[in-house]
């Protein structure tokens, strides 16, 4: 698994070796991604959280991985989360997800804490404890637009506090804390945003909405009422604007498409092991679907190929300080969201049909209807007409180069 699905696989894979290894992240993430995938059938089944992926996480070190080795975490790069999402993303997309989710909530908190005392400690606490942070962005009737919050923070000289209708907190009941967006104040534009993270025996959680969904149902996105109280360091000093441009989206749209790439691997190599089997047991002749698996192998490459230079493009932005604000890096690393979501679908579509019947049928191990189910999300999870309408302004300022190298 790990040759095909890891994202930098001739450069990382030789330094890593022994799961339990520091620094190990490919072999680590390989030792989870079985268990994950020993249990994705039945978290699919009963839209429940992947408790058994996460104990592997966490043992591994793996849940606080982006956290500076000077607060007790082991500093891993953006590529090397990328690699870990794709790796999990071949095994269970839900624990991928999640697995994402959290390290963006976590390279927020990284990357904008701006030395405070409080979140310092937040940090190495969740570096010892492998704590597992929700996301709480969408509220009310604003849909996907976290870009606009309702519910506004309330201050209480040291103390805040926060009710907030959201629409959405994924893995909230089996999360140790949750990172949610937040009008500054009573007197705040609904832009005007902070970022606030608050612990378990911070909040409440009441839920107002459900999770049946087609697929990725074992990320338990619930709605809730979340009632919070904390002490007033726990907002983050830095405007969310900054933080969504710099951190939350960048971030985001390269996690995501690795998990999405990964769930498009597995299901290639799904299709893979049905056409050998089908050519063996016909005496060498190809089943009928079988150039459906060349269709699928070359939007995989393509796949593969946009997600390692949105890879390239972030790390050559995030050297510049406010380099991930350019517009040109905004552009690149919104289209990846596009462009990556759109191709996992078809190369998912076209490993089920290399598979036919086995493929589309849920009771035979060549079964791809929970790959198939899953990435489904992929366009619509911050839906991609939503970015492309917000892109047409930044489109029409920007040409693109005329230059195939940098």
């Amino acid at each position: 698994m790990s040759a095909t699905v890891s994202l930098f696989s001739s450069e990382r894979r030789a330094r890593s070796s022994e799961p339990g290894q520091d620094g190990a992240f490919i072999a680590r993430a390989e030792a989870v991604a079985k268990i994950a995938a020993a249990h994705a059938a039945e978290v699919d089944a009963k839209s429940r959280f992947p408790a058994e992926a996460f104990a592997a996480l966490s043992k591994y070190k793996l849940i606080g991985m982006l956290i500076p080795m000077d607060l007790g975490g082991e500093g891993a790069r953006a590529a090397d989360v990328a690699d870990v999402c794709a790796i999990l993303g071949a095994a269970c997309a839900s624990t991928a997800m999640i697995f994402a989710m959290h390290q963006v909530k976590l390279a927020c908190l990284v990357r904008h804490h701006r030395d405070n005392a409080w979140q310092l400690d937040f940090l190495r606490k969740c570096a010892a404890k492998q704590l597992l942070l929700a996301s709480s962005t969408t509220e009310g009737m604003n849909g996907g637009n976290i870009r606009s919050s309702e519910a506004a923070i309330q201050l209480d000289g040291s103390k805040v506090r926060l009710a907030r209708d959201a629409s959405c907190i994924s893995y909230g009941a089996a999360a140790d804390a949750i990172v949610t967006t937040a009008r500054r104040g009573e007197s705040a534009a609904n832009s005007d945003q902070v970022l606030a993270v608050f612990e378990r025996d911070n909040y409440t959680l009441e839920p107002t909405k459900s999770w049946d969904t087609l697929g990725m149902r074992g990320t338990c996105s619930v709605g809730y009422m979340l009632c919070a109280e904390g002490e007033a360091d726990q907002v983050l000093a830095e405007p969310y604007d900054r933080i969504h441009n710099q951190t939350m989206a960048p971030y985001a749209h390269l996690f995501w498409a690795s998990v999405w790439c990964g769930v498009a691997t597995g299901a290639f190599s799904t299709a893979r092991a049905f056409v050998r089997q089908a050519a063996r047991a016909s005496g060498g002749r190809m089943p009928p679907g079988s150039r459906h698996l060349t269709k699928a192998r070359v939007s995989l490459e393509t796949l593969r190929a946009a997600v390692q230079a949105g890879l390239a493009n972030f790390e050559r932005h995030a050297r510049e300080p406010g380099g991930l604000t350019a517009m040109e890096a905004q552009l690149a690393l919104n289209f990846l969201k596009v462009e990556a979501s759109e191709i996992a679908v078809q190369t998912v579509m076209s490993a089920m049909r290399a598979c036919g019947l086995s493929g589309y049928r849920n009771d035979t191990e060549f079964s791809l209807g929970r790959p198939l189910r899953d990435i489904l999300s992929a366009p619509v999870m911050i839906h991609n007409d939503r970015i492309l309408a917000s892109a047409e302004a930044s489109v029409l300022m920007s040409a693109p180069s005329g230059a195939l190298s940098h």
